[in-house]
């Protein structure tokens, strides 16, 4: 890969965590649940909230990636350290975001379904293009990847399960917290079924004619 190409790509990355920190804003304003792999900073942002959601986010973030380097051992590639900055990057990008919609209304629950449809639907987008662009994981995918690949499982059904485990960590820690579980509702279940689906509806038309540029 030329220098030219990596910068390219490394640049459509930094896009796609931009448009998925806004999509989790979203989610966040909505407040009918947020998607998987945040419920656990959300948990943490609702008790601990002298630190923001976004710098949460990086610190889960950063968990996982030590969850990576410890599986993996010698087989981690020193490439995905950038995982560090980039998650700040993007925490920054949660924080940002969720001041964009700080100041749009939620009068009642239509609108709340809305912004968590709105939510799913901008998160997909961000994560299609950072699997367009294919140069770095996200924390989360990273981690699976790795359990995947040493445990020689299929991926698609680690990250169900993974997904599972974490949302139950976060309701566990939620209930160890508050007695009852907050952060984690219907919008968490929606967030988990068609993500998938916005991210392979829009990956298919844009993957070709991105990848043509960036190859350039």
């Amino acid at each position: 890969m030329s220098k030219k190409e990596f910068t390219k790509r490394f640049l459509l990355f930094v896009i796609g965590l931009f448009f998925s920190g806004l999509g989790i804003a979203f989610s966040k304003r909505a407040d009918l649940g947020i998607s998987t792999i945040s419920s656990m900073p959300n948990v943490l942002s609702i008790k601990f909230d002298f630190i923001s959601f976004g710098l949460w986010s990086a610190v889960t973030n950063c968990l996982m990636l030590l969850g990576q380097v410890i599986i993996l051992r010698k087989n981690f590639k020193l490439l995905q350290l950038l995982q560090i900055p980039l998650s700040f990057v993007f925490g920054w990008f949660c924080d940002i975001g969720l001041y964009i919609v700080s100041f749009i209304p939620v009068p009642n629950y239509f609108v709340r379904m809305l912004l968590t449809l709105a939510g799913v639907a901008v998160l997909g987008f961000g994560i299609a293009l950072a699997v367009i662009a294919n140069i770095l994981y996200n924390s989360g995918e990273g981690l699976v990847k790795a359990i995947s690949d040493t445990a020689h499982k299929d991926f698609g059904k680690t990250k169900i399960a993974f997904d599972i485990c974490w949302v139950a960590a976060a309701a566990a820690l939620s209930m160890l917290f508050f007695g009852k579980i907050v952060g984690i509702r219907e919008g968490t279940l929606i967030a988990a079924l068609l993500t998938g689906v916005v991210v392979n509806l829009i990956k298919k038309p844009l993957d070709k004619p991105l990848n043509s540029f960036m190859e350039k």
